[in-house]
């Protein structure tokens, strides 16, 4: 599975809902199965976030109804602030993932994000109330401890998903992008030893770099894992989410993998059908 990030704090990404359907549609055309993304209303009410995210998914789901999209956390604030788009997309049958980062972390010298043990929760039970498939961010070996924890619970509903992510250095990002464990095969190795049995999907990621210029997807892929890539985590004014894509497919074709559909995702995630 190829997940697409395709905006996040990067200029160069897409802004308007209209970008970021056109942009959506061209790299699920490119084999992407999954599309993140964020909007250009940081703040306001559930409702009106929803909105948002509602107009530029309108015409993505309409061309591929199979389609797996997911929003970020939103705005400033308390959980019930940050996350209160969730549940009108949810109520709607518009959004089947939700989000999940279980844990805290400073971002190199940009900015310390911030969830706490109630912001934790509050995800949790947003995801098991609306039954959606958790997206959960792996910043630090601490967030791993956490995820797994909830996942020994059976807090977890099915769909849940690891995504690792990697520090990068890129020049352009100011060289300061540095937190967990860097982009190379033993910080992966370790990762996969902290799992320890457990059956989650995972996938790599790299910010402020490139995942697909470090060692990581091959070996990822060999061992049955999956990439993300965009301008979320790529922070280039130079490249595009399409290519990016493009790229990933042609990684995950050389290991002699299949590149998962939409359908073919929903089908390893558990989803079923978009109803």
């Amino acid at each position: 599975m190829i997940e697409a990030a395709i905006n996040g704090g990067n200029p160069a990404g897409p802004r308007s809902p209209s970008e970021i359907a056109e942009c959506a549609v061209a790299c699920i055309g490119a084999g992407a199965a999954i599309v993140h993304n964020h909007i250009d209303l940081v703040e306001g009410d559930g409702g009106a976030v929803a909105d948002r995210y509602e107009e530029g998914w309108a015409p993505v789901l309409a061309r591929h109804p199979d389609a797996i999209l997911y929003p970020t956390i939103n705005g400033v604030g308390g959980a019930a602030t940050r996350f209160a788009h969730l549940t009108p997309l949810a109520e709607r049958g518009v959004l089947e993932v939700g989000i999940v980062d279980p844990g805290s972390v400073n971002l190199g010298s940009r900015f310390a994000y911030v969830n706490a043990g109630p912001d934790i929760e509050h995800a949790v039970t947003l995801c098991e109330r609306h039954s959606l498939a958790p997206s959960i961010a792996i910043f630090e070996p601490g967030f791993l401890r956490a995820a797994l924890s909830y996942w020994r619970a059976g807090r977890f509903p099915p769909g849940a998903m690891l995504r690792f992510y990697f520090g990068g250095a890129d020049p352009e990002a100011g060289g300061d992008f540095w937190f967990g464990m860097p982009p190379t095969a033993p910080s992966l190795d370790a990762y996969l030893a902290m799992l320890d049995g457990c059956p989650l999907p995972w996938s790599v990621a790299v910010l402020g770099g490139d995942v697909l210029d470090s060692e990581l997807p091959a070996m990822a892929l060999e061992r049955g894992g999956h990439l993300r890539v965009g301008l979320e985590d790529h922070t280039s004014s130079r490249a595009r989410n399409e290519e990016l894509v493009a790229r990933a497919v042609a990684v995950v074709e050389e290991c002699g993998r299949p590149v998962a559909t939409p359908a073919a995702a929903r089908a390893v995630l558990g989803l079923g059908t978009r109803s």
